[in-house]
């Protein structure tokens, strides 16, 4: 059931509107919705606007925090983001850090999927937006630090990374990973995931690199095809403790 103040999915007539359940109304171009009907109701419960237009209300998962969530910059893709759970095994067993939170959403992800996630954002604005949006997601499991990576103590299954990294970063990381744990870097750069490689070299006894690529698929009357949108996001560097 719904709760007063979930963010809730209306989805239909070609739309999706990303809604808070309470007191208001959300205006379209498909009529006024009363978002006053939401708290009480279950999923796939039709909804209607004044004109007649019907939605159904669904709750968001990661993909829709990713989609509509409010951001502090351009978050990891899903699919990186899928790459680093993949390569690393996380799951309900898992104490996460995630460092460079940004928007929250890879964190949001791992909350999905891990024990715990502790994630460090040294900007106290993006933290506090990415604080907000773990808690329109309704993730109990994940906290966020306003703190600098280099400040982070404890001890983790998985360290994550999405910042500018330094071989200080990979060396305090790998003292923070318990043995057999994994060590995520994702880098927009060849140079950036060169300094990443470097620094692991000695620290772990497995260490691979991985491009980041996507093709959408586009189809048409005439054929189908992939899409002519950049393919290409970035790398991940995963080494394993």
């Amino acid at each position: 059931m719904i709760e007063p103040g979930d963010r809730v999915l209306l989805v239909g007539n070609n739309r999706k509107y990303f809604v808070r359940a309470g007191p208001g109304q959300l205006s379209t171009d498909l009529g006024m919705i009363d978002l006053g009907v939401l708290p009480g109701a279950t999923p796939g419960t039709m909804v209607a606007s004044h004109k007649g237009n019907e939605f159904a209300i669904k709750i968001p998962r990661s993909a829709d925090f990713f989609e509509h969530a409010r951001r502090s910059g351009a978050p990891m893709l899903p699919k990186d983001i899928g790459l680093v759970i993949a390569c690393t095994g996380m799951n309900k067993k898992d104490d996460v850090l995630d460092a460079g939170t940004g928007s929250g959403i890879a964190a949001i992800y791992f909350g999905g999927v891990s024990g715990t996630v502790t994630s460090y954002e040294h900007r106290p604005d993006f933290a506090k937006l990415a604080a907000s949006n773990i808690e329109d997601a309704g993730l109990d499991n994940v906290r966020v630090v306003a703190a600098d990576f280099l400040a982070a103590e404890g001890e983790y299954d998985v360290v994550h990374l999405d910042m500018t990294l330094t071989g200080e970063h990979v060396q305090h990381a790998e003292r923070l990973i318990r043995p057999g744990g994994y060590l995520a870097c994702y880098t927009p750069f060849l140079e950036h995931m060169f300094v990443v490689m470097d620094s692991m070299e000695g620290l772990f006894p497995e260490i691979t690199a991985y491009e980041l690529i996507e093709r959408v698929m586009t189809r048409t009357k005439r054929g189908t095809r992939p899409s002519t949108s950049v393919c290409h996001s970035g790398y991940i560097t995963v080494a394993r403790k």
